[in-house]
């Protein structure tokens, strides 16, 4: 494999890693949704 091929699939490996992490965090986040719209206010827990 040359150097730019080496570098290709680390910058990929790098964003897929970046990717998981965000949709973890996502996941992991707790707390409540307030949502206001026209049928009213609407709390759901998380």
């Amino acid at each position: 494999m040359n150097r730019n091929g080496l570098l290709i699939a680390i910058m990929v490996l790098t964003v897929v890693a970046i990717v998981a992490f965000y949709l973890y965090y996502q996941e992991s986040q707790s707390g409540i949704d307030i949502k206001i719209n026209d049928q009213g206010i609407s709390i759901d827990g998380k």
